[in-house]
This record gives structure tokens, C-alpha cells and sequence, in this order.
């Protein structure tokens, strides 16, 4: 009889079962990997919402194909390895690794001009039913064609869960292209933006601001560095900025907040000639005054998108301490408690929620 293991399966929106399935056996190039935690994103709560990006407009055509093994934040150890993986990831038995989120095709033309995050086929873990199926479960699959790395022994197994996210926070960051002395403002400051704060710490910007409607969060962005705290809510978060900067507006905006406000926040608070990085995946669409971007400020328009050539920066930061991941870990679950844990990521009123495999 075939070994078994526990597993959170998407079947659709609102339906995420734990059940009892077949434990996976590598195949050629393929590694097993036992999973020690794994993590509850914000794009995972739109997919278990029914968010459009992931069904469709009308319930199909979307980016899930269930059933799928959800989860796309995980780290585990090797247990098994299928014949050549050892040689072609350079891993043995028992390493601690960490694949990336997407699993490139290799031979479409993003991948072949090494802009694999942008692969055409898109295979992404926790979403593509037999191709990828996720971590949230006892063991995984790390494919042949998946991009793996070994984890520095420093990093407990629930720090390397938040490797992807801060690997994905890394690339937003960088994608600004912040110059010493700018007015930086992060909008949102959950898990990611948390993350993207203490990254963008590291270009020695004139003033670093957080912005969010939770205070526990802004509380947190302040102790992790922010110079300037924002609650928009509580004040005019575009008239704050203005007086912060001599009224010019803020030289980068990265918009990490997940609300369809947070576009035009950002388009009104940069500066003419400023940046703005468009990082959330959101539910809705975004209504926007677009003469904002060409004739009266001829602003620069950024996307960031999965976190390429970032996840040995993530590894290292995360090992020698400069950025702190471990503050932001809240709340954890056994694998079986998925829906409490869910619950308990929606509610606005945790950071990371992981879920621990047995």
C-alpha cells in the first residue's frame, strides 16, 4: 500500500479540504522533500476568496486549476531524490532547501533571455493542479525544472517559509532603484511591506515612510525603521507627504497595500519625475487618474513580479539577522487547523500565519 500524507487541497473558492492523500515519489531530476512550515499569502486568501485573478470573471478561466495542493511559501528537507536531482541541484539527502515560486519552462523566449519570472507557460507552485502542486502538506515535489537553493543551517524551518516572500519584497525594491536621500514611502505594511521597508533601509534614503490603516503594523515599521509612520485614515497621508518634502511629494512609491485605492494614493504622492512600483495583486480593478502619469508628471511606471536572482539575497539576509523575519511570524497552526488558520490570516489582525506539516 502506498504511503499517505496530509495535505491542504483547493478544490475552490471556499473549499480548502485537508485530507489524506498519496505521498508523491520523485521522479527523474525530482526531489521529496519533508515540509517544515509553510505560509498563508494574501494572494492565497483572493484565490480562497474567489478573486477573479485566480477563477475568472465569471467563475472559470482564471489562474488556479483545482484541485491543486494550495501553498507557494514553504521550505523543507531533502528525504528523498530521484534519479540525477542530486547532481543537477547540487543537494544530498537532508539539506534544508528552498525552491522558487515558479517553475520555468526553460525554452519560451522570457526564459531564454533569462527573465524566467516572466516564463510564458507560468507554472507557479500551490496553483497548477499535477504540474505543481503546493506546500501545504506533509511532503512536496520539487520539480526537475525548479530553481532550488540551499538554506543557510542559521535559519529555523519557519523563518525559511518567509524566504519567497522576502525574496519577492527584495525585487519590488530594487525595481525602484532608490537613490541615497530620496523620500521612500512603502503603502502597506504587512508581511511583504514590512519586509520591503527594511530592504530599502539598505540604499540610505532621506526618509523612510510606512503607510497603513492598522497601527499594530505602523507600530512595528517603526521599530523595524521607518522614520515616518502614516495612518490614512487618521490624516491626509498625501498632504503629510507634501510637508515632508517641500512639497514635491515623495521620490518613490511602492504600492504594497492590496486596496484598489492605492494606485492613485500613489500617483498623487510622487513627485513629478518620480517612480512608482505596482506590487499588489488586487481583487478588484483600479480606477486611476492616468494624465497623472504622462503630462503632469511624467512619472516612471514600475511592475514587480516573483523575486528573480533575489532568493540568495533573502537567504543571507535572513542568516546573518540584517533583516528580521522572525518578529514577524504571529501565528501558527498544525496543517489540520487550516481553516482556523485561515481565519486567522483574514482577520487582519495577524502578520504571518504559518501552517506546520506533522
Amino acid at each position: 500500500m502506498a504511503e499517505t500524507m496530509q495535505a491542504v487541497v483547493c478544490y475552490g473558492p471556499y473549499d480548502y479540504r485537508v485530507e489524506e492523500v498519496a505521498r508523491p515519489e520523485p521522479g527523474l531530476g525530482e526531489v521529496l522533500v519533508k515540509v517544515g512550515a509553510a505560509g498563508i499569502c494574501a494572494s492565497d486568501m483572493k484565490c480562497y476568496t474567489g478573486g477573479a485573478m485566480f477563477w475568472g470573471e465569471h467563475g472559470s478561466g482564471g489562474y488556479c486549476e483545482a484541485p491543486v495542493i494550495a501553498g507557494h511559501e514553504f521550505a523543507g528537507r531533502v528525504v528523498a531524490l530521484g534519479e540525477g536531482a542530486a547532481e543537477r541541484h547540487n543537494i544530498a539527502s537532508g539539506d534544508h532547501i528552498v525552491a522558487e515560486q515558479i517553475i520555468p519552462c526553460t525554452a519560451c523566449r522570457f526564459c531564454q533571455r533569462g527573465q524566467y519570472h516572466m516564463c510564458e507557460p507560468h507554472v507557479i507552485f500551490g496553483f497548477k493542479s499535477r504540474r505543481a502542486e503546493g506546500g501545504m502538506a506533509d511532503y512536496m515535489i520539487y520539480p526537475a525544472k525548479a530553481r532550488i537553493h540551499k538554506i543557510d543551517p542559521r535559519i529555523s524551518a519557519r523563518e525559511a517559509a518567509y524566504i519567497e516572500p522576502l525574496a519577492c519584497a527584495i525585487h519590488a525594491v530594487q525595481r525602484a532603484e532608490i537613490q541615497p536621500g530620496d523620500v521612500v514611502v512603502v503603502a502597506g505594511v504587512g508581511n511583504i511591506g514590512l519586509c520591503m521597508l527594511q530592504a530599502a533601509k539598505r540604499y540610505n534614503p532621506g526618509a523612510l515612510i510606512a503607510i497603513d490603516t492598522k497601527n499594530y503594523r505602523l507600530e512595528l515599521a517603526r521599530k523595524l525603521g521607518a522614520d515616518v509612520v502614516i495612518n490614512p485614515q487618521e490624516e491626509d497621508a498625501v498632504a503629510h507627504i507634501k510637508r515632508l518634502s517641500e512639497g514635491y511629494g515623495c521620490d518613490v512609491y511602492i504600492e504594497a497595500t492590496g486596496s484598489a485605492t492605492g494606485p492613485q494614493q500613489g500617483l498623487a504622492m510622487v513627485r513629478r519625475l518620480g517612480t512608482l512600483v505596482a506590487f499588489s495583486v488586487l481583487n478588484e480593478r483600479a480606477s486611476v487618474d492616468w494624465n497623472l502619469v504622462g503630462d503632469q508628471k511624467e512619472l516612471t511606471i514600475r511592475g514587480s513580479h516573483l523575486a528573480p536572482y533575489c532568493y540568495p539575497l533573502a537567504i543571507s539576509s535572513i542568516a546573518d539577522g540584517s533583516i528580521d523575519v522572525k518578529s514577524l511570524i504571529s501565528a501558527e497552526f498544525p496543517l489540520t487547523d487550516f481553516a482556523q488558520a485561515m481565519e486567522a490570516a483574514r482577520s487582519g489582525e495577524n502578520l504571518k500565519t504559518l501552517l506546520i506539516p506533522r
